[in-house]
């Protein structure tokens, strides 16, 4: 059969891939920069990807890897998911300003002054396509290479930025007995070298949330850190604070903003947001940073120069989303009753185990230690880092966890994440047979 001209394209590129000269690739692989050469790939990808192969070969998986939602068990609210298909029968399939649209600027603003007791105007607002690019454009618009990263660990995606900027990264290490947050006391020393700050709460991975009084604490100290700059002449300390699971809090635990407990450090504060993990819409992709707009004009160039805006039609519904009280409640309760339900049987089977964890207070997260270094591993030998113990639990019992490994601590200390975004209750049960039979087993 004679090819037509899209078979004939195709069936070049297919005789390039395999006669191109293997010198020449090579040589064309020295065109990558630096910077490109050592990125790092994601670690909780890899490990999914082994997730999906061993399910695929049949075994039963629960996978606890994913910082994500089953949209079938968490769908996000109606208003959100009409509201696009509204805005695109309303043609609004254009580009938006690269700032954002300015009704999601104004029902930010007015959400966050609802709940949150912050007063912004419109023009402290850069919408974008997610919390990813306006996390990223941080890094670019306040570290020059070489300029100090300081954030705590263990913390979600700071390494990988940190590289792709050539910042000096310094972690300060947290403690499961602090609920794996940072205290001033433990920042006062390196923030006196950082450019750029960073703290998440409530936390990924380990799904706590940092406590107002010390949350206070650390906010009067980078305002402390930039007064002292001032008088020296020296550029200011950003911090960067992300808030992205913000409404997910559980128990006796309470968000809180460092610009509404100390309003003087506004001026160095970003603050990073979204509705993925507030509304479940993760494929969404609508984000936003809340910063001084002198910084916005900045971010909202860089945003513009790389396209990282959000589609139009998700904005238009997210405005009308954050803009109904009643809506957000409602969601709200049912959303978090669920994930609390997850958290709650992972906790109390664990607890019924013998099971080092902390108790749940935020996110969608559990932080679990499993004490099995020194017992025989996959090859029978005793095993001694995070890697061997996570092995063993996905074959052994079917349970997949991250190490703390790839959230940049980098000890062999037995601690890892579960994620109760993308399971069923029944399935976390069956799990933890799973656990209770192969631990038991040895």
């Amino acid at each position: 059969m004679a090819l037509v001209p899209g078979d004939m394209i195709s069936a070049r590129v297919s005789k390039l891939a395999v006669h191109l000269p293997a010198d020449s690739l090579r040589f064309a692989a020295a065109a990558l920069t630096r910077i490109s050469r050592e990125m790092q790939g994601s670690l909780i990808l890899g490990i999914a990807a082994e997730v999906r192969a061993l399910a695929a070969s049949g075994q039963v998986v629960c996978n606890l890897t994913v910082g994500d939602f089953d949209s079938k068990q968490f769908p996000v609210p109606s208003i959100l998911s009409q509201g696009v298909k509204d805005a695109l029968d309303a043609a609004h399939t254009n580009y938006p300003p690269a700032e954002g649209i300015p009704e999601l600027r104004k029902a930010v603003c007015e959400w966050y002054a609802r709940a949150l007791g912050i007063e912004v105007a419109p023009d402290w607002v850069v919408i974008a396509s997610g919390a990813r690019p306006v996390m990223y454009a941080t890094y670019r618009l306040f570290l020059e290479p070489g300029d100090t990263l300081v954030y705590c660990v263990p913390s979600w995606n700071n390494g990988y930025y940190g590289q792709l900027t050539d910042a000096v990264q310094e972690t300060v290490a947290t403690r499961a007995e602090d609920d794996f947050m940072p205290t001033a006391a433990a920042l006062a020393e390196p923030l006196t070298r950082a450019r750029l700050f960073t703290l998440n709460s409530p936390q990924n991975p380990t799904g706590t949330v940092i406590r107002p009084e010390r949350l206070a604490e650390i906010a009067q100290l980078v305002v402390r850190e930039n007064v002292r700059r001032a008088e020296s002449g020296a550029r200011p300390l950003l911090w960067m604070w992300d808030q992205v699971y913000w409404t997910l809090t559980y128990g006796d635990a309470v968000h809180a903003h460092p610009c509404a407990l100390v309003p003087e450090c506004a001026p160095y504060v970003v603050t990073v947001d979204a509705i993925s993990k507030s509304f479940a819409a993760t494929g969404l992709r609508v984000g936003w940073a809340v910063l001084p707009p002198v910084f916005a004009e900045r971010m909202k160039a860089l945003i513009g120069h790389v396209g990282a805006w959000a589609p139009k039609p998700e904005q238009v519904a997210t405005a009308a989303l954050l803009g109904n009280d009643a809506v957000i409640t409602s969601f709200t309760r049912d959303f978090r009753a669920a994930l609390r339900e997850r958290l709650t049987v992972l906790d109390e089977g664990l607890s019924q185990l013998g099971v080092e964890h902390l108790v749940p207070q935020g996110a969608m997260y559990l932080s679990v230690r499993f004490d099995l270094f020194g017992r025989p591993g996959m090859d029978g030998t005793p095993m001694s880092t995070n890697e061997e113990v996570r092995r063993w639990l996905l074959h052994r019992a079917g349970v997949a966890v991250v190490p703390f490994q790839a959230f940049d601590l980098m000890e062999e200390t037995g601690w890892f994440r579960m994620s109760v975004g993308a399971v069923s209750v029944s399935a976390l049960r069956a799990a933890l047979d799973r656990l209770g039979a192969a631990l038991a087993g040895g």
